[in-house]
């Protein structure tokens, strides 16, 4: 068993493959996480909570991060379209982003540095987008990027989605 990680376009974001992925005629059991093979495999980020959301179809939560958390970003059930962002004005790719495609049967994971945002617009009828993270949520201390910002250049897969007042940029 071996965890595969794939680097993306933004640097310290990462693609992986959970080590465990079976399927038979009873189902399914994917290993999400393993603490000494993500180690093995360069991820030695200690994770302290896990989250999840559930969310119907059209529904984009995010652009949401700060400046300590680490993200493991996976779609339980379901499909959604993620966004990634850099929001490091120190870094030469500061308002860069890149997107992926997360599902119940892709199995991938997203590995999300501090500094960068995440939001997601869900594409099937309902998805559960899971998260572990290296840190407790502290709403007070997260930026939030419009999902929407002109000054990003961001492409969504709607024009209309869902979105809550914090997203609108009301809160």
């Amino acid at each position: 068993m071996k965890v595969e990680v794939q680097k993306t376009a933004l640097d310290g974001v990462l693609l992986v493959t959970p080590p465990t992925i079976f399927e038979d005629f009873r189902g399914h059991y994917i290993e999400t996480y393993n603490r000494e093979l993500y180690h093995a495999a360069g991820i030695d980020v200690d994770f302290v909570q896990d989250d999840i959301s559930v969310s119907q179809h059209n529904v984009l939560r995010g652009i949401h991060g700060d400046g300590g958390t680490w993200k493991l970003v996976s779609c339980l059930h379901g499909r959604f379209y993620l966004v990634v962002v850099n929001n490091d004005p120190a870094s030469p790719q500061y308002r860069q982003w890149t997107s992926f495609t997360l599902s119940d049967t892709n199995r991938q994971q997203v590995l999300i540095p501090p500094k960068f945002g995440n939001g997601h617009l869900v594409l099937s009828d309902w998805a559960i987008f899971h998260y572990k993270q290296n840190s407790q949520y502290d709403r007070a201390s997260q930026f939030t990027i419009l999902w929407n910002d002109p000054a990003y250049g961001l492409w969504w897969p709607r024009t209309d989605p869902i979105l809550s007042r914090r997203d609108q940029g009301l809160d």
